[in-house]
Order: structure tokens, then C-alpha cells, then sequence
């Protein structure tokens, strides 16, 4: 198998221990990593912005190289100042999201520059902006939504998951497309369903001149898992 040349780390419940840190023991393995030429990437859910604005906090800022962001709709190549996105969601199709669920006790969030947008002000949006030490504002979504937005993840207490899920199943629209993904215990996101960690680790490393072979990927939730079984998948072609 092929020696890896760039190594991508999940942030939440992956690289971040459960105190929201990096531990030492973690800070040291991924400095001796990047001093044998190891290049260093975060992927995430996160939006690029909230993740560069955090890096000195969790002790990162001389190591990670790149960043896949938005789950996989977002990279910025720290090392060429170089920033991409691609197929972001329509806002009406958003909106038509939010509708479907509107008799649920839900939230929704949208992380865009660096901030968690929402609708309203309650529980669930507060629980996550403090777990995730990023700010939230309450905005007016009729006017947010004018343009696309990368994502729109619906925030609720771990119990009322499975309704989300089950709601999710009769969801449909034949003019827009969109796929919906648990990503943590709270959090059920709906994005356009060509993106994935997989298609923003490609996006980050193909000025490279590396492919999914060149990869190695660490995560701990179904997108993660995504990823990792497309790598899977090339090196079995390869090989």
C-alpha cells in the first residue's frame, strides 16, 4: 500500500477530546507528523471561517496545511492563501426544509463566515453555539436565504433524533436536490448530495498533484465513514 503523504483529522470527537481540546499527547504526535513532511488537514463540518477563527485556541495554527470545511463544501489551502466552495443549497429549497419540519421542537443553523445564522433564539441553538465555541446570530431568513447557502443543519435534543430522521424520509422535491445526513447526536444536515468529505478532500489536494491514495483519513461519524470507504474502494482499484 502506498505511503500516505497527507493526513485529514475530523475535528468534534476526533482530534477535539471530549473537553473540546487537543490534548498534548495529540499536539506531539501531529508535530513529530508534520516535521517527517506529513501535510496536515482538518475535516469537518465546521465552516472554514469558525476553524481558522479557533486554531490558536486548540494549538493548531502551525500545523494544519488545509482545511475542508462545511462538510466537504469549503477548502482553504492555508499554505497558497487559496479558498474554494462549490454547490451550495438555494435558499427557497432551504426554506422549503424548514417548513417540513416546522411542527417539530427543532431548530436550524446555518454556519456561514465564521457565525451559526438561525431563526430563532432557544435552547437548542444556544447548547450548540456553546459546544462548539462559535458565536450564533437570530436573523430574518426570508432575507438571508436571497442568495445560496452552503448547508442548513437542524439542531434538537438527542431524543427527538429519530423523529428527524423519520421526518426526513418524506421530504422530496423534484426541482432541487439535496441529501441529509445524522452528523452528530444533535445535528441532522441536509446538503447538496455531491458534496461530502470525500469530494472536499479531492477538491483540497488535486493542486497537489496527490490523489485519494495519497490520503490517510481519521473521523468518527457517518460522513467520516463515507470518506474513508471511498479511499477503501480506490486502493482496492489500484491495487
Amino acid at each position: 500500500m502506498k505511503q500516505p503523504r497527507i493526513l485529514f483529522f475530523d475535528l468534534d470527537r476526533t482530534l477535539l477530546n471530549s473537553e473540546g481540546i487537543v490534548s498534548d499527547k495529540t499536539l506531539e504526535a501531529l508535530q513529530k507528523a508534520h516535521d517527517s513532511g506529513y501535510l496536515l488537514g482538518l475535516n469537518t463540518g465546521r465552516d472554514v471561517s469558525s476553524v481558522l477563527s479557533l486554531l490558536s485556541e486548540w494549538k493548531l495554527e502551525n500545523l494544519i496545511d488545509v482545511i475542508v470545511g462545511t462538510g466537504g463544501a469549503e477548502i482553504y489551502d492555508r499554505n497558497w492563501n487559496r479558498k474554494q466552495s462549490a454547490y451550495p443549497l438555494k435558499g427557497e429549497l432551504i426554506q422549503e426544509i424548514i417548513d417540513h419540519y416546522s411542527d417539530l421542537d427543532v431548530n436550524f443553523a446555518i454556519p456561514y463566515e465564521g457565525i451559526l445564522y438561525t431563526p430563532k433564539d432557544d435552547r437548542h441553538i444556544q447548547s450548540l453555539s456553546k459546544a462548539d465555541h462559535v458565536p450564533y446570530q437570530v436573523v430574518n431568513f426570508d432575507e438571508f436565504l436571497h442568495e445560496p447557502k452552503p448547508k442548513v443543519m437542524i439542531v434538537c435534543n438527542p431524543e427527538q433524533m429519530e423523529d428527524v430522521i423519520q421526518r426526513a424520509k418524506t421530504f422530496s422535491n423534484q426541482q432541487y436536490r439535496s441529501a441529509t445526513l445524522k452528523t452528530a447526536s444533535i445535528l441532522y444536515e441536509y446538503m447538496d448530495p455531491r458534496i461530502g468529505k470525500p469530494f472536499g478532500i479531492q477538491m483540497a489536494i488535486e493542486p497537489f498533484g496527490l490523489t485519494l491514495v495519497d490520503v490517510c483519513a481519521f473521523g468518527d461519524a457517518d460522513n467520516d465513514h463515507d470518506g474513508i470507504a471511498q479511499y477503501i474502494q480506490t486502493q482496492l482499484l489500484i491495487h
